[in-house]
């Protein structure tokens, strides 16, 4: 179904056209909370984390979301629709700030939806686009909802890593070692000819090594621009555990096909708003950053700190 962008201006990217969001997981991990509001619309701060995702991927170049959801799950997608009511309520009012608010996630690129109707991986979920994107386009931007990169602009060196050097281009942060085991590790080597040396050839991925099998210290982000021919690798795949289709699994393969495949090092933050400690910590930083709220709260903060260790 698609939702349509209202005052939005058409972005062009000759990297990629479309970006999808998986969104049909349950959030259990917030529970009770999400047991009537979705996890992609708590707020980070005063903005849900699926609008910040759209703003990224509008920024980024994409004019079109695919938010892959889960039967049931509409109101991830409805927060992108117009709501004429609400804005007359706050232009009479006058409330033209709170206006331009919710007036921004309509206005951003045009939002269409796919249903996955069962659990089976990140890799299935992307696989449920394939079938709404037009014939001629070759690639697409994954952005899974979960993770807060700070600062924006990972996606456009993504993009241009693509276009020079063609196939699937990852984003990675550098971890801590000792923290590897908690995420999808690169194996990679660097790029003799590259201008940017956080621009590196991924040979192999590890999902959740342990610290002593790691091949390095660069962890899968959740940012993609994957080429088209991930869908045919992720038909060809074997299902894992609990039957899910990994993603992980398909970029291997294609990595074992010779396909090339890069990773840009994003050295800004990376926040997982898919636990409620990470997520804490992404609103504190977020808002610290607010022209809005970040003064009143830096000095909340100093104070309450000075307290603390009292």
């Amino acid at each position: 179904m698609v939702w349509g962008m209202t005052d939005a201006v058409p972005h062009t990217n000759s990297a990629f056209r479309t970006a999808v969001v998986p969104a049909a997981g349950m959030g259990t991990r917030f529970l009770p909370a999400t047991k009537t509001v979705p996890k992609e619309l708590l707020p980070v701060v005063d903005t849900p984390g699926i609008e910040l995702v759209a703003g990224e991927a509008a920024d980024s170049g994409a004019g079109r979301l695919v938010i892959v959801t889960s039967p049931g799950k509409d109101g991830v997608v409805a927060h992108f629709v117009e709501d004429l009511v609400l804005e007359s309520k706050l232009k009479e009012s006058g409330k033209y700030h709170l206006l331009e608010k919710v007036r921004k996630a309509p206005g951003l690129l045009e939002v269409e939806s796919v249903v996955q109707d069962q659990p089976l991986g990140l890799g299935h979920a992307v696989s449920c686009a394939e079938s709404v994107l037009d014939d001629d386009e070759d690639a697409i931007a994954v952005l899974l909802p979960d993770d807060l990169v700070m600062p924006r602009g990972v996606l456009e060196t993504m993009a241009r890593v693509r276009q020079k050097r063609g196939g699937t281009v990852l984003c990675a942060i550098d971890v801590p070692k000792d923290q590897v085991s908690s995420y999808g590790v690169f194996e990679v080597e660097t790029v003799p000819d590259a201008v940017n040396p956080d621009v590196l050839k991924v040979t192999g991925m590890v999902e959740k090594p342990a610290i002593e099998d790691a091949p390095s210290t660069f962890a899968a982000a959740g940012r993609y621009i994957l080429d088209r021919s991930i869908f045919e690798a992720l038909r060809r795949i074997e299902p894992g555990a609990g039957g899910e289709l990994q993603l992980t699994d398909a970029i291997a393969l294609l990595i074992k096909d010779g396909h090339p495949v890069h990773v840009v090092v994003h050295r800004g933050t990376r926040h997982d708003l898919g636990n409620p400690g990470g997520y804490i910590r992404a609103a504190v930083d977020f808002a610290l950053n607010s022209d809005e709220y970040g003064p009143s709260l830096r000095e909340w903060l100093t104070d309450r700190l000075k307290r603390a260790d009292s």
